[in-house]
């Protein structure tokens, strides 16, 4: 497959274009600073662009299979950045008329597992009143996504940790895990590349953890 990678030098971003480039596919990887992506091969390109004009992104999707975005906060400071990039990375998707889109939100924005217990609930509640403005950011992000003209597919990690992959993980399509409380960045990807060409995820959050 044709793949452009949004956020490629974060945490998520890198290890879909590392893993993506391991399974054979073509791999564009859409950064701002080339030097921070550690990667490299036939198959790669990069793609230097500041996420700022939907024009300038129209080259770096054109002809895509699938479009998979890592972009989103890193501190709290950061608080409406998932929002404002991605609304850019539609606007290019609908210019282009590139239909599959995969993002990456959060636990807490989506569904609560049913049976939650009381300990995972106040956790929960803990977590969101402390990053409540990077939530909110998210949900007005998966609003954009799921009022777009794209087959999207939102997912909802937990808490992120950084380990190897293992391509063990228990995903919930409209939910999420009960006591899924942890999951490796690498995972995620792994998920999120298989969930490319899987027709059950499209217009649906699929909430994914341990």
């Amino acid at each position: 497959m044709k793949l452009t990678v949004f956020g490629a030098t974060g945490g998520i971003g890198k290890e879909i274009v590392r893993q993506a480039l391991d399974a054979g596919h073509q791999v564009t990887a859409v950064v701002r600073d080339p030097a921070r992506l550690p990667l490299a091969g036939d198959r790669l390109e990069v793609f230097r662009a500041d996420l700022t004009d939907p024009g300038a992104l129209r080259p770096a999707v054109a002809g895509r299979d699938a479009v998979l975005s890592g972009l989103g906060a890193r501190n709290r400071g950061d608080a409406g950045i998932a929002t404002r990039l991605t609304r850019t990375v539609l606007a290019a998707l609908e210019a282009e008329e590139v239909r599959r889109l995969l993002v990456v939100s959060a636990a807490p924005v989506g569904p609560e597992p049913e049976g939650d217990g009381f300990l995972d609930r106040a956790v929960r509640g803990v977590v969101s009143a402390v990053l409540k403005d990077i939530y909110a950011d998210l949900r007005e992000m998966e609003a954009d996504v799921a009022r777009s003209t794209t087959g999207w597919t939102v997912v909802r990690p937990p808490r992120l940790q950084d380990k190897p992959v293992t391509g063990t993980y228990r995903t919930v399509v409209g939910g999420f895990p009960l006591k899924g409380r942890f999951i490796g960045r690498a995972d995620v990807a792994h998920a999120m590349l298989g969930m490319v060409g899987d027709p059950a995820t499209v217009k649906q959050g699929v909430g994914v953890a341990y």
